[in-house]
């Protein structure tokens, strides 16, 4: 039985391995890629055993351009194509510009903005040409206020999902972007961010997240923001005053670093 390709990065925690999991009940076999190895293989071999697919495991840093040119030719092999792309990975700075540390702010530029376009680039031809398959880029709705450079890099993913979105219009091919709000997985705790003034009612799961996304990327959406409460958000976010978005961006930022 020949399944559908799923192919995740970030896989092994939080929203990526949400994906991960709900593309595997939907009986995709699955290439998931992170950093940790250890992780990786238990994580294949949970989803191999409980949902009777195949995973592949590719180790990668998408901070390094050696190991995103392997993700690439994966995502290129057209004996076994990758229907599907989620381009999760990513992670924030607890610092601001002016006190952070060059080499961080190129590194969180390469995984959260020039991996998924280049890892785009390598899946949209195959895609095409099949005119079948869907990426899924998981954003932020921080990419509508003024939060620095992890702000900057998702309005690129954002604006970018909705443009490739709007070209591939009339094809089978669906780029969609998620931009949830807080959302319990490990990211603020790598990022040493302090989130305990985050009432519990802002928070979502990382299941109700990707089944809202994945929802809306099959009913051809370009964006989906899960939660009622976000929805407000990025409606004053997207649309209120530009003073006022500022320095809302500016607040959760300062909060985050306290």
């Amino acid at each position: 039985m020949n399944r559908p390709i799923a192919l995740v990065t970030g896989a092994t925690v939080g929203i990526g391995a949400a994906f991960s999991e709900l593309l595997a009940k939907e009986n995709h076999d699955l290439v998931i890629v992170a950093r940790d190895l250890n992780r990786l293989n238990e994580k294949a071999e949970n989803w191999r055993n409980k949902f009777g697919i195949e995973v592949e495991v590719i180790q990668a840093d998408l901070s390094r351009d050696e190991d995103i040119r392997r993700i690439e030719l994966r995502l290129q092999n057209i004996s076994r194509p990758v229907e599907v792309l989620v381009n999760n990975a990513g992670f924030g700075i607890n610092k601001s510009f002016t006190s952070s540390d060059t080499a961080e702010e190129i590194a969180l530029l390469d995984v959260l903005v020039t991996a998924p376009m280049r890892l785009m680039h390598a899946a949209l031809p195959g895609m095409k040409e099949r005119n079948s398959g869907t990426i899924i880029n998981v954003s932020s709705v921080a990419s509508w206020i003024a939060g620095g450079s992890y702000s900057a890099a998702k309005s690129y993913l954002t604006v970018l999902s909705e443009s490739l979105h709007t070209e591939l219009r009339n094809t089978n091919v669906v780029v969609h972007a998620l931009c949830p709000g807080f959302t319990r997985t490990e990211f603020h705790q790598r990022g040493g961010m302090k989130m305990g003034a985050v009432p519990k009612w802002l928070w979502l799961t990382a299941d109700d997240v990707v089944a809202d996304a994945w929802k809306a990327a099959k009913a051809g959406k370009a964006i989906s923001v899960p939660g009622g409460i976000y929805k407000v958000i990025s409606f004053i976010t997207r649309f209120g005053p530009r003073p006022l978005v500022r320095k809302m961006g500016m607040n959760v930022r300062v909060r985050q670093r306290r």
